[in-house]
């Protein structure tokens, strides 16, 4: 068919048993003849190519050539039919129907689905010039799920589709005939977009973190967190809507459904609740929808709007006196509901009396010595500022009070207010009369201070001590006479259950005289030999007495119990005195001499003076030879 016009198809020859020389033939085509692509010259019979021909138009022709020969009278007529095929050249290229197709296919569809079927056509009219194969090609770099018959041009899914990873596909499809010269061949293409349809087919995820914080002092309107979940499906597959399923019972948020945006709803408080748990859904509007949950804690951070308080606002303890520093005393705990550094506490003691004597860790709480205490100094401590600060910024603080005794220890001894005690007694003294009121103080407290009273040293039995009460009482009749001076010692100790402690006193007790003895005549009777011619105013005799007694109860004087003329005696002394000459050289008399102390109510004893001369010897007997006398026992001394 790609003939060119005007070249020689053909020429019509008459068979050469028919040839003579010089015939006059007349060539010529039927007009009925579809003959406007031939022509015929007249004269020689060649066929020309008056027109291209299109094989796709018209393959076969059928002529009717009409040979007029000349050389007979009348012309004769001879008629050929002219068969011409035309042999098929590959002048057209396969084409589609469209120039750009757009297809969109779900993206859930399985392998092997059909996607389009392309349907190029080719003008040429033989099998292989028109015969199409299809190819596929991809424009974008990556795996192609896509897979095209090359005979049918069916477009078919070759790997499973996600429209998530890739929205679409485009493609090339070739559609080439399959001219037997290589060369030949033909080919037609198309640009293909394969759009990838959603379906819901994934659910929302969070990419917003599942943890926030918030202090506890915002105001109720706070945004607290931005809840952000995605979801790669397109329209309603991945509108995300955002809901609370758990944690939130007492209302403490609000959750914006559709910005994900979380606020308070109410104040916060650490010290009642610092964390929140909330179970978060975050949903698409697909059909059926699809959802995914979150767990999301929020963490209250602390601030210090807690004020320290202390377990007890008054602590009240003891400890021993006497104790080296660094004695522990007692621990102060107090509690602060907020955390970290405003929870942490500082304890301390504020200035006031005694506060010197302690040292507070201010850690822990302990509150030990700083010196060694004397409970006989100050047996009490009230601290009224035991303090604890927390750490926070600003800090807070308060305040309790420290109610410390001082236990006793047995450290003192029992002290007398004298050193010695000197008194005096008289004799007379009934039996349990008490003498002296001894008094011992004890610093110390409890048994540690009782005082007990005894006597140490022999007092001869005569005198005692109430233990209790320190009273020293007569535990016997005294008698100066026999002991007029008692030294010995009182001992005053404590009652203390562990190492007692004690002190000693002097006591000495002077006892008074009292006028209880006669004066006693050394000799009587007394006997005074007087020579006859002694001068007057001379001594004749002498009387001596003894009085125990003490001072003027045991001063004598003597008297005359008659009154005599010729002697005389002197009272002080005893000496009698001739105050007459004597009468006579026999001459004898007997006088009564007293002897009297000069106490207060005076006592007297009476002696005999028999006075004679030498010539005269008076005797002195005995009226009786033997004296019986019943004294009862008990008498009291000096009885008659």
């Amino acid at each position: 068919e790609d003939f060119k016009p005007a070249q020689v198809l053909n020429s019509l020859k008459w068979p050469d048993d028919h040839l003579a020389i010089n015939r006059k033939l007349h060539f010529s085509m039927a007009k009925d003849d579809d003959n406007v692509h031939f022509e015929i010259d007249s004269l020689t019979g060649d066929l020309y190519l008056s027109k291209e021909l299109d094989y796709e138009t018209v393959s076969h022709f059928l002529l009717q050539v009409i040979i007029k020969d000349y050389s007979n009278n009348p012309p004769q007529n001879s008629t050929v039919f002219l068969s011409i095929d035309v042999e098929d050249k590959n002048d057209h290229s396969p084409y589609f129907q469209d120039d750009f197709v757009v297809i969109g296919i779900e993206e859930n569809v399985p392998v092997g689905t059909l996607v389009y079927t392309f349907n190029a056509k080719d003008g040429d009219g033989t099998f292989l010039n028109s015969k199409i194969q299809y190819s596929l090609e991809m424009s974008n770099v990556g795996e192609n799920p896509f897979l095209i018959h090359p005979l049918y041009g069916t477009l078919t899914t070759a790997s499973p589709l996600d429209r998530e990873i890739t929205h679409s596909v485009t493609l090339r499809v070739s559609a080439a005939d399959q001219a037997i010269n290589l060369t030949d061949r033909r080919l037609d293409s198309l640009a293909v977009k394969i759009v990838i349809l959603d379906i819901n087919d994934n659910s929302p995820h969070f990419i917003s973190l599942p943890l926030s914080y918030v202090m506890e002092d915002v105001e109720v309107g706070f945004l607290v967190h931005h809840i952000i979940a995605k979801d790669p499906d397109e329209g309603r597959n991945g509108q995300v809507t955002y809901h609370i399923l758990s944690g939130n019972e007492n209302k403490a948020f609000v959750l914006d459904k559709i910005t994900g945006l979380l606020t308070t709803a109410q104040p916060l408080d650490h010290e009642i609740q610092e964390r929140y748990s909330l179970t978060v859904m975050a949903l698409d509007d697909g059909s059926p929808a699809l959802s995914a949950t979150q767990v999301l804690t929020i963490v209250v951070l602390d601030v210090n709007d807690e004020t320290p308080i202390f377990l007890k606002q008054l602590y009240k303890t003891a400890v021993h006196e006497n104790r080296d520093p660094g004695e522990f005393v007692i621990k102060v705990e107090a509690v602060d509901r907020d955390a970290g550094l405003n929870s942490l506490l500082q304890y301390e003691i504020l200035p006031g009396t005694g506060y010197e004597k302690f040292k507070m860790n201010s850690d822990s709480g302990e509150l030990v010595t700083a010196a060694s205490l004397d409970r006989e100094t100050q047996e009490v401590f009230s601290i009224k500022g035991s303090s604890c600060h927390d750490l926070g910024s600003p800090s807070r603080s308060s305040t309790a009070q420290l109610y410390i005794t001082v236990l006793d220890e047995n450290d003192h001894s029992p002290l007398f207010a004298k050193t010695q005690y000197q008194i005096s007694v008289t004799e007379d003294l009934e039996e349990g009369s008490a003498i002296l009121e001894l008094s011992a103080s004890d610093e110390d407290d409890g048994l540690n201070g009782e005082v007990m009273y005894s006597l140490i040293d022999d007092t001869h039995g005569a005198f005692a001590i109430d233990s209790i009460t320190g009273s020293i009482v007569t535990a016997k009749a005294l008698d100066r006479e026999t002991k007029s001076l008692y030294t010995f010692r009182a001992v005053a100790s404590d009652c203390s259950t562990r190492l007692p402690r004690s002190t000693t006193v002097s006591v000495v007790v002077h006892i008074e005289d009292v006028n209880d003895n006669d004066p006693v005549f050394l000799q009587n009777p007394i006997r005074a030999f007087v020579p006859a011619k002694t001068a007057v105013n001379e001594t004749v005799a002498t009387v001596r007495a003894e009085d125990v007694d003490l001072g003027s109860n045991g001063a004598i004087v003597f008297n005359l119990m008659t009154a005599e003329t010729v002697f005389q005696i002197d009272v002080n002394t005893g000496a009698i005195i001739l105050r007459e000459p004597l009468t006579s050289k026999d001459f004898s008399t007997q006088l009564l001499v007293t002897a009297s102390d000069q106490g207060v109510s005076p006592r007297t004893a009476t002696a005999m003076v028999i006075i004679f001369t030498e010539e005269q010897e008076e005797e002195i007997s005995f009226r009786h030879s033997l004296y019986e006398v019943n004294v009862p026992e008990n008498s009291a001394a000096g009885g008659h």
